[in-house]
């Protein structure tokens, strides 16, 4: 039997904030240190709903928007998601904290070849436990999963379109138009 380490947040904090680990992009999923890494078309994908996101609120003065690099304390762990929306009604001022000690109100995430399926749905269970919707992106089959809490999930596929349901109201997007060409 191998035994495993588990950390704790503050174990977490103390190892992320070491010199070595200064460009890592690290999570805490269930006591385990994750580090995640995209490929160049998983972040193109990002990139792409990022922009949209982003335009989107900054036009109807909605919240802020985070890409890649900006984590969140969800439910004691500590997650990075590739696009998050928090409202200003939720948080009027920025976090300056290494992980946003609020939950995002909208968390993206999009698969990556070393993205774990156990680990995916851990973290979607726990955004949705912290009220955080959740957009499960594929570049490969070119669907996105619609997770709300209180709500049932629903895939979308190219021919579908994306709404922004309560958290962007008034938000669309064609599915195909988030895969790059």
């Amino acid at each position: 039997m191998v035994a495993r380490t588990r950390y704790t947040p503050a174990e977490f904090e103390r190892f992320v904030s070491l010199p070595e680990n200064a460009e890592r992009r690290l999570e805490l999923v269930e006591g385990d240190i994750v580090e995640v890494v995209s490929s160049s078309y998983s972040s193109e994908t990002a990139a792409n709903l990022l922009a949209e996101i982003r335009l989107f609120t900054k036009v109807h003065k909605l919240g802020r928007v985070t890409g890649a690099d900006g984590g969140y304390v969800v439910g004691g762990e500590r997650y990075i998601p590739d696009v998050a929306f928090i409202s200003f009604a939720r948080q009027p001022e920025p976090s300056h904290a290494a992980y946003n000690p609020q939950p995002p109100d909208l968390a993206v995430e999009v698969l990556s070849p070393s993205d774990e399926a156990a680990v995916l749905r851990i973290k979607i269970v726990n955004y949705l436990r912290a009220g955080t919707a959740v957009w499960l992106v594929d570049p490969t089959r070119q669907t996105v999963e619609i997770y709300a809490p209180d709500a049932a999930p629903r895939t979308l596929t190219a021919d579908d379109m994306l709404d922004g349901g309560s958290i962007l109201p008034g938000f669309t997007l064609a599915v195909k138009d988030i895969f790059p060409e």
